[in-house]
């Protein structure tokens, strides 16, 4: 049919000897793109490639006539084969985006050093695999009402007898109560000690055991699901092959990264959100990755510091909520052009535009869509309008809700690291107190707040003798501690730390640095203006929050030069000026 937008075509589909590669696609194609004699529909078609990595010799030999866009996606592009990503979202990226899950790495290091025995490595990581599991499965049916996964990964052909019969299969004897599945090659080699076994064919078996509600909690295979195979429920891997291939690593690694809780995800609890939003997986840790840590805010009976830890934030306001700004009157005098553009262009124009001023056109045209071409023919004013607005913060301005650190989060590292004991967050295991931060100079400021925050920070409330200040790294995954500003754009400010003093004033600290590092290349002009914005945005921020004070740090070579906003008022200060100011507050 010619009548639909969008068509999906299986790769499968159009092959040699199909029905479709005998002229059917390519007599499809000719009358929805070419106007031959006016018969055809004069159409633009994009394809767009899902798992790109594949081969498609057949699809890529159509014409490229007919295709006025190719757009390839993959999680894993074979660039040997110049698959050259034109957009990437980093893994970092995706993962404080809440699109995949970070991973948990599991630790064998001890283990190897201690006996240097692959069987015993193996071994050790999945009874550390399994117990982990036992762990987190009622913690996922009560949270999540999901039963749990743990897929475990073993070598091809002769070796994977043995790593069943030797390293899985006696520890899974041990723990009867979980059920388990064995998925290869061969239909007679599968098992299960599941009822399934009397009940479907071995090839409904994946499909069986990839159901959330699906009672098979160990899953054993091969390489027969590395890819293409959706099993949102499993949470977690365990590699018991060595596999030099980083693709296939990312591939299979893929199976435990999806979000059991995809489509209401936003109405989970924060405990919630990050319970399903973790991986773990005990095997190939990828060398070139960037490693993730899990943080939590230090908890006790006696201690709550979301309640002791209030930070008030700002948002700007809708032009809607500007006084003396009326959409009907706006449009009021405004004259219509004598020939108007054509829908498709202002269209085009619109799509261009903030959310906001997209949100605004359709509301003002709901009720009679004429005023569509009113609108869009004159958006270069609304923007005018709005930009003006948002960039004078007496009037666009104003308190949100307040807020307090997430319960948990967590960081990447850097490899700029500090060992911090007196701060309000813990690591995963409570006995490590070093952290990562996102560059030098955010290192550098951590280590004068965590000297001088006994004088002059409050103690955090417990009964326990610990000298832990209400104090802390604002690490922006699950932080709502942000302010909103405009530059081309409404984007927010998460300030990298939050003090609060012995008076209960809160001090904030967005570092920065002119200094130019390996992994960081700054367009000094570009950054002076951001700062600059940022500082504008703070400036006023301090005026109408109460108690709030800002700071700007910037770093150069070895000096820092410190603005401090304070009641709508700014001040320059040396870092001696700083802490001698700080101490005596």
């Amino acid at each position: 049919p010619t009548s639909y937008n969008v068509y999906v075509l299986p790769r499968d589909l159009y092959k040699q000897g199909g029905r479709l590669m005998q002229g059917a696609m390519a007599g499809w194609l000719q009358t929805m793109t070419q106007n031959l004699f006016g018969t055809g529909l004069n159409k633009q078609i994009y394809v767009i490639k899902d798992e790109c990595h594949q081969a498609t010799n057949n699809l890529d030999n159509l014409s490229g006539d007919y295709f006025s866009k190719t757009i390839n996606f993959s999680a894993t592009p074979k660039l040997i084969r110049g698959q050259i990503p034109d957009v990437e979202i980093t893994d970092e990226q995706a993962v404080q985006a809440n699109l995949i899950k970070r991973i948990d790495f599991g630790n064998s290091e001890q283990l190897v050093q201690e006996n240097g025995k692959t069987d015993a490595i193996n071994k050790q990581s999945i009874l550390c695999a399994i117990e982990k599991f036992k762990e987190i499965k009622p913690q996922y049916v009560d949270k999540l009402k999901v039963n749990p996964c743990l897929i475990i990964q073993i070598s091809n052909k002769d070796k994977a007898d043995s790593e069943w019969k030797n390293l899985i299969k006696p520890v899974l004897d041990n723990n009867p109560t979980l059920k388990w599945m064995l998925i290869v090659d061969k239909d007679k080699d599968c098992d299960t000690n599941d009822v399934v076994k009397k009940n479907l064919p071995v090839k409904k078996w994946k499909d069986y055991a990839k159901e959330k509600s699906s009672n098979i909690d160990i899953i054993i295979f091969k390489m027969v699901i590395s890819e293409g195979w959706d099993i949102p429920r499993a949470c977690m891997l365990c590699q018991v092959r060595k596999t030099i291939s980083d693709q296939l690593n990312e591939q299979v690694m893929g199976r435990v990264r999806r979000n059991p809780r995809l489509l209401d995800f936003e109405t989970l609890t924060q405990e919630q959100q990050d319970l399903a939003m973790t991986a773990w997986v005990w095997g190939n840790e990828p060398k070139d990755k960037q490693k993730s840590f899990n943080v939590r805010l230090l908890q006790n009976l006696n201690t709550n510091i979301r309640q002791d830890f209030i930070v008030k934030t700002t948002k700007l306001a809708d032009l809607t909520e500007k006084k003396d700004f009326n959409i009907e009157e706006f449009f009021e005098n405004k004259k219509d052009k004598l020939v108007s553009t054509d829908i498709f262009s202002l269209y085009d124009k619109l799509q261009k535009q903030e959310t906001e001023i997209q949100s605004l056109c359709w509301d003002y045209t709901k009720e009679d869509i004429s005023r569509y071409w009113r609108f869009c023919e004159n958006i270069d004013g609304v923007k005018k309008e709005y930009h003006n607005y948002k960039c004078d913060y007496v009037q666009s301005m104003k308190e949100d809700k307040p807020t307090s650190f997430p319960i948990s989060s967590m960081y990447w590292d850097n490899g700029n690291v500090l060992n911090i004991e007196n701060w309000i967050w813990l690591q995963k295991s409570e006995d490590e107190d070093i952290f990562s931060f996102d560059s030098d100079a955010e290192k550098k400021w951590a280590k004068i707040l965590r000297d001088i925050c006994e004088k002059s920070a409050r103690k955090v409330s417990s009964n326990n003798d610990e000298k832990r200040f209400l104090w802390g790294k604002n690490f922006p995954f699950n932080s709502d501690i942000k302010y909103e500003y405009y530059n081309n754009g409404v984007h927010a400010s998460y300030p990298d730390f939050i003090l609060k003093d012995k008076q209960d004033r809160i001090h904030i600290f967005e570092v920065k640095s002119v200094n130019k590092s390996n992994n960081q290349n700054i367009d000094n002009v570009e950054y002076e203006e951001k700062v600059r914005i940022l500082g504008a945005c703070y400036l006023y921020a301090s005026k109408i929050l109460e108690n709030h004070i800002f700071y700007l740090p910037i770093l150069k070579n070895e000096d820092w030069q410190i603005t401090r906003y304070e009641n709508g008022d700014k001040e320059t200060l040396t870092e001696e000026q700083f802490q001698n100011s700080f101490k005596s507050s």
